[in-house]
């Protein structure tokens, strides 16, 4: 007769459930939740761009296909997918508990504050845009110019990414419709550009007039366009990581919910048939020798 201990151990075995096939599915569902909403907003954050506008509007399939959108789509689907991905895999070193989670900590930051700073290191991106608002001549971003930019994009990284799930914590739920962490997701980041749009209108200065003016001449420069750089980052950055991060977080969350309730359903499946397989096991002991 087979002990229960015994068929436990081999039912085990046999019912183990294949995790990384679970895994590779939720990998999926984060590249997918962040690539739709970084195709949705990238048209409005290029909006920036009046040759982007009167191109959208007449002739659409030449915008999508450009190399503008494909840049803004990059740059954002990549920041959405390290952040996906992070929660991902903390959620998977835990056991499997709590797969539609979003964390906060300095694994995520690390990761998504890099990702866009290797894509500002390896494209035109800023330089780019620095070219927008200077004398349009293109030359190499100097290094303290690129420190700024870096230092900028963590901040702005951090407020959007980090921060929401700990300021949710203290907003009221149900603002407008939204959750407390879809409205601390659009105000995060809207509020941190009054702090990084500084550091933004610095390195354009030093990468613009070179670095040998004082800090007189700085304090104008920034000073100068503060306030309506700062709405217009603002303007960039909540379609961007306010609007595409509630976007990327839903789509994110309605999959693995997907995700989680099957695997439910399949784990209760599997309880079924060890209750049936344990019936069969006392009908058979207990039926004549």
């Amino acid at each position: 007769m087979q002990s229960d201990t015994a068929y436990a151990a081999v039912h085990k075995r046999k019912q183990r459930p294949p995790q990384n096939a679970r895994l590779l599915e939720r990998i999926g569902a984060d590249i997918a939740s962040a690539v739709i909403a970084a195709v949705a907003v990238a048209p409005a954050i290029c909006m920036i761009d009046k040759d982007s506008i009167a191109q959208l509007v007449t002739k659409p399939q030449a915008f999508f296909l450009s190399r503008t959108f494909g840049l803004v789509a990059m740059v954002y689907a990549g920041t959405y997918i390290v952040a996906n991905t992070t929660d991902t895999f903390i959620a998977y070193k835990k056991g499997n508990e709590g797969i539609t989670e979003v964390t906060a900590g300095t694994a995520k930051f690390a990761g998504t504050s890099r990702y866009p700073n290797w894509f500002t290191a390896k494209s035109s991106f800023d330089r780019n845009f620095a070219r927008m608002f200077g004398n349009g001549i293109s030359k190499p971003i100097p290094l303290p110019t690129y420190a700024l930019f870096c230092a900028r994009d963590c901040l702005t990284i951090l407020f959007s990414f980090n921060i929401p799930p700990v300021l949710s914590q203290v907003l009221p739920d149900n603002v407008g419709g939204l959750s407390s962490l879809s409205t601390a997701q659009v105000l995060a980041p809207a509020g941190c550009q009054f702090l990084s749009t500084p550091l933004h209108l610095l390195g354009l200065d030093l990468y613009n007039r070179g670095a040998k003016l004082g800090v007189k001449d700085r304090f104008q420069a920034v000073s100068a366009n503060y306030l309506k750089s700062s709405l217009a980052r603002i303007c960039r950055i909540v379609p961007a990581f306010g609007i595409g991060g509630v976007l990327n977080s839903k789509c994110r969350y309605g999959m693995m919910k997907n995700i989680e309730d099957r695997e439910k359903e399949k784990e209760k499946e599997k309880e079924k048939e060890k209750e049936k397989e344990k019936e069969k096991e006392k009908l058979f002991d207990g039926g004549p020798t």
